[in-house]
């Protein structure tokens, strides 16, 4: 287990950082200054109001995770490069993180993104699930700097799994990723 640093951004009050470090150099310089607030030991009872796992991921996968809306001004630009939407949080309509994006799958003749690998889970690096939910259910939040869908963590956990990192997506799962996101499960009534 390790301990973990929470900040607080200076700049945008409801925006969290947690690291394993106690400086937060890996946080983002764009969305700081920050400020150290807390230290959560391994023997410490969990609190916050986000997973231990889901920061865990993070912090394995971008050395920190920010939980909460990023005070950044919109970009103007109409369109994304890739690798500045792989690395995104995706949350809920009640505004929950329900994973990352880990990657765009798109079809190869048209060129158009089809579905996006979700990420969630997992613990020092361990354990991460990837599972595939469709593009056109994301739109960009601009409060959050992230997407949001009206998907729930639930849907998302019952997905077909996608891939792990060091394979490559295959062509029959496409079928059954297809026929589960048509009708997807429509939770308790």
């Amino acid at each position: 287990m390790r301990t973990y640093y929470v900040f607080q951004a200076q700049n945008s009050p409801g925006l969290r950082g947690f690291t394993d470090t106690p400086l937060g150099e890996k946080l983002p310089v764009e969305d700081g200054p920050w400020t150290l607030v807390r230290q959560i030991s391994p023997d410490e009872p969990w609190d916050v109001d986000i997973s231990r796992a889901v920061v865990a991921a993070g912090i394995t996968e971008n050395g920190f995770y920010l939980h909460g809306p990023i005070n950044r001004p919109a970009s103007s630009k109409p369109i994304i490069e890739s690798d500045r939407v792989e690395g995104t949080a995706v949350f809920d309509a009640r505004g929950n993180q329900i994973g990352t994006i880990k990657r765009l799958l798109i079809e190869k003749v048209s060129g158009k993104v089809l579905y996006v690998d979700v990420t969630f889970g997992g613990f020092l690096g361990m354990g991460v699930h990837h599972h595939t939910i469709p593009w056109d259910k994301l739109s960009y939040d601009r409060a959050y700097s992230a997407y949001r869908t009206d998907i729930t963590a639930e849907q998302v956990k019952g997905a077909p799994v996608s891939y792990e990192d060091d394979e490559v997506f295959p062509a029959e799962r496409e079928k059954v990723i297809h026929d589960y996101w048509r009708d997807p499960p429509r939770g308790p009534v």
